[in-house]
Protein backbone atom coordinates (compact mmCIF):
# COMPACT_ATOMS: atom_id res chain seq x y z
CA UNK A 1 0.00 0.00 0.00
CA UNK A 2 1.11 3.29 -0.90
CA UNK A 3 1.50 5.63 2.44
CA UNK A 4 2.50 8.53 1.09
CA UNK A 5 -0.80 10.95 -0.17
CA UNK A 6 -1.34 11.82 -3.55
CA UNK A 7 -3.53 14.24 -5.56
CA UNK A 8 -6.46 12.06 -7.09
CA UNK A 9 -9.42 13.41 -9.20
CA UNK A 10 -12.51 13.20 -9.76
CA UNK A 11 -15.15 14.18 -12.89
CA UNK A 12 -14.80 17.87 -11.85
CA UNK A 13 -13.06 17.90 -8.44
CA UNK A 14 -8.65 17.28 -7.71
CA UNK A 15 -7.95 16.17 -4.18
CA UNK A 16 -4.71 17.34 -3.33
CA UNK A 17 -2.80 16.68 -0.18
CA UNK A 18 -2.99 19.25 2.66
CA UNK A 19 -0.25 21.53 3.54
CA UNK A 20 0.21 23.83 5.95
CA UNK A 21 -1.30 26.68 2.99
CA UNK A 22 -4.80 25.38 3.52
CA UNK A 23 -5.13 26.00 7.29
CA UNK A 24 -6.05 29.38 6.68
CA UNK A 25 -8.53 28.49 4.16
CA UNK A 26 -10.03 25.42 6.08
CA UNK A 27 -10.25 27.74 9.34
CA UNK A 28 -12.23 29.83 6.49
CA UNK A 29 -14.64 27.07 5.49
CA UNK A 30 -15.16 25.51 8.93
CA UNK A 31 -15.98 29.37 10.19
CA UNK A 32 -18.76 29.62 7.89
CA UNK A 33 -22.03 29.44 9.86
CA UNK A 34 -23.77 27.02 7.61
CA UNK A 35 -20.46 24.83 7.95
CA UNK A 36 -19.68 25.32 11.54
CA UNK A 37 -23.01 23.99 12.64
CA UNK A 38 -21.99 20.59 11.36
CA UNK A 39 -18.18 20.90 12.32
CA UNK A 40 -18.32 22.98 15.02
CA UNK A 41 -15.12 23.85 17.40
CA UNK A 42 -12.41 24.12 14.92
CA UNK A 43 -9.48 26.40 15.56
CA UNK A 44 -6.23 26.54 14.32
CA UNK A 45 -4.55 24.10 16.67
CA UNK A 46 -7.36 21.58 15.73
CA UNK A 47 -7.01 22.27 12.01
CA UNK A 48 -3.74 21.82 12.07
CA UNK A 49 -3.82 18.21 14.11
CA UNK A 50 -6.22 16.70 12.45
CA UNK A 51 -6.53 18.33 8.87
CA UNK A 52 -3.03 18.11 8.12
CA UNK A 53 -1.05 15.15 7.13
CA UNK A 54 -1.60 12.01 5.00
CA UNK A 55 -5.32 11.66 5.61
CA UNK A 56 -6.26 14.89 4.54
CA UNK A 57 -6.85 16.32 1.46
CA UNK A 58 -8.14 19.79 -0.56
CA UNK A 59 -10.89 19.29 -2.76
CA UNK A 60 -10.04 21.92 -5.50
CA UNK A 61 -12.08 23.07 -8.62
CA UNK A 62 -10.55 24.71 -10.91
CA UNK A 63 -7.25 25.39 -8.60
CA UNK A 64 -9.74 27.11 -6.32
CA UNK A 65 -10.26 25.15 -2.27
CA UNK A 66 -13.46 24.51 -2.43
CA UNK A 67 -13.57 22.21 0.90
CA UNK A 68 -11.56 19.46 2.39
CA UNK A 69 -11.96 15.57 2.70
CA UNK A 70 -10.08 13.18 5.13
CA UNK A 71 -10.55 9.87 6.08
CA UNK A 72 -9.66 7.59 8.86
CA UNK A 73 -8.89 3.86 8.88
CA UNK A 74 -9.82 1.00 10.80
CA UNK A 75 -6.68 -1.53 9.73
CA UNK A 76 -7.47 -4.63 12.13
CA UNK A 77 -7.80 -7.43 9.36
CA UNK A 78 -10.98 -8.42 10.86
CA UNK A 79 -12.83 -5.10 10.75
CA UNK A 80 -10.77 -3.37 8.22
CA UNK A 81 -12.88 -0.25 6.31
CA UNK A 82 -11.98 3.22 5.79
CA UNK A 83 -14.17 6.23 6.66
CA UNK A 84 -14.24 9.82 5.37
CA UNK A 85 -16.02 13.29 6.02
CA UNK A 86 -16.39 16.69 3.82
CA UNK A 87 -16.71 19.94 4.33
CA UNK A 88 -17.71 22.17 1.39
CA UNK A 89 -17.46 25.88 0.99
CA UNK A 90 -21.54 26.96 1.07
CA UNK A 91 -20.35 28.90 -2.40
CA UNK A 92 -19.48 25.25 -3.99
CA UNK A 93 -22.32 23.49 -2.79
CA UNK A 94 -25.45 22.19 -5.16
CA UNK A 95 -23.09 21.79 -8.06
CA UNK A 96 -22.30 17.74 -7.73
CA UNK A 97 -19.11 18.59 -5.61
CA UNK A 98 -18.90 16.92 -3.02
CA UNK A 99 -20.58 13.69 -4.26
CA UNK A 100 -17.77 14.21 -7.13
CA UNK A 101 -15.27 14.63 -3.73
CA UNK A 102 -16.86 11.43 -2.51
CA UNK A 103 -16.74 9.06 -5.32
CA UNK A 104 -12.93 10.40 -6.04
CA UNK A 105 -12.08 9.39 -2.22
CA UNK A 106 -14.13 6.34 -2.16
CA UNK A 107 -12.27 5.41 -5.74
CA UNK A 108 -8.52 5.89 -3.96
CA UNK A 109 -9.45 4.07 -0.49
CA UNK A 110 -10.80 1.21 -2.80
CA UNK A 111 -7.95 0.97 -5.48
CA UNK A 112 -4.84 2.03 -3.74
CA UNK A 113 -5.81 1.41 0.56
CA UNK A 114 -7.50 -1.50 -0.22
CA UNK A 115 -10.60 -1.33 1.56
CA UNK A 116 -14.13 -3.32 0.66
CA UNK A 117 -15.87 -1.00 2.69
CA UNK A 118 -15.95 2.81 3.15
CA UNK A 119 -18.44 4.49 5.59
CA UNK A 120 -19.35 8.39 6.13
CA UNK A 121 -22.03 9.31 8.65
CA UNK A 122 -23.44 12.67 8.27
CA UNK A 123 -25.62 14.02 10.92
CA UNK A 124 -29.41 12.66 10.43
CA UNK A 125 -31.33 15.84 9.87
CA UNK A 126 -28.30 16.97 7.69
CA UNK A 127 -30.58 16.33 4.23
CA UNK A 128 -28.19 18.07 1.96
CA UNK A 129 -25.15 15.97 3.18
CA UNK A 130 -27.27 12.85 3.02
CA UNK A 131 -29.00 13.29 -0.33
CA UNK A 132 -24.78 14.05 -2.03
CA UNK A 133 -23.62 10.73 0.22
CA UNK A 134 -26.68 8.93 -1.79
CA UNK A 135 -25.65 10.61 -5.34
CA UNK A 136 -22.33 9.48 -4.74
CA UNK A 137 -23.39 5.75 -3.73
CA UNK A 138 -23.72 5.18 -0.06
CA UNK A 139 -26.76 3.52 1.09
CA UNK A 140 -27.66 4.02 4.94
CA UNK A 141 -27.39 1.69 7.24
CA UNK A 142 -29.21 3.09 10.32
CA UNK A 143 -28.97 5.60 12.83
CA UNK A 144 -26.73 6.40 15.52
CA UNK A 145 -28.75 7.59 18.45
CA UNK A 146 -27.09 10.86 19.92
CA UNK A 147 -23.68 10.29 18.48
CA UNK A 148 -22.24 13.45 17.85
CA UNK A 149 -22.09 16.48 19.89
CA UNK A 150 -23.09 19.94 17.79
CA UNK A 151 -22.01 23.66 17.87
CA UNK A 152 -24.70 24.17 20.38
CA UNK A 153 -23.75 21.23 22.93
CA UNK A 154 -26.80 19.25 22.03
CA UNK A 155 -26.23 15.59 20.83
CA UNK A 156 -27.94 14.43 17.82
CA UNK A 157 -28.47 11.35 16.25
CA UNK A 158 -26.09 10.33 12.98
CA UNK A 159 -26.99 8.50 10.22
CA UNK A 160 -24.34 5.71 9.33
CA UNK A 161 -23.98 5.21 5.14
CA UNK A 162 -21.52 2.83 3.67
CA UNK A 163 -20.26 1.99 0.20
CA UNK A 164 -19.29 -1.69 -0.75
CA UNK A 165 -16.34 -1.94 -3.29
CA UNK A 166 -18.80 -4.30 -5.23
CA UNK A 167 -21.26 -1.48 -5.48
CA UNK A 168 -19.06 1.35 -6.39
Amino acid sequence: MIDVPFATAGQTVVLRPTTAAHVPLFLEILGHPDIAKWWGGYDLERVRRELLGPNGYAIEVAGEVAGLIIYREELDPDHRHAAMDLALHPDHQSQGLGSDAMRAMARFLFETRQHHRVVIDPAAHNERAIRSCSRAGFRPVGIMRRYERSSDGQWHDGLLMDLLREDF
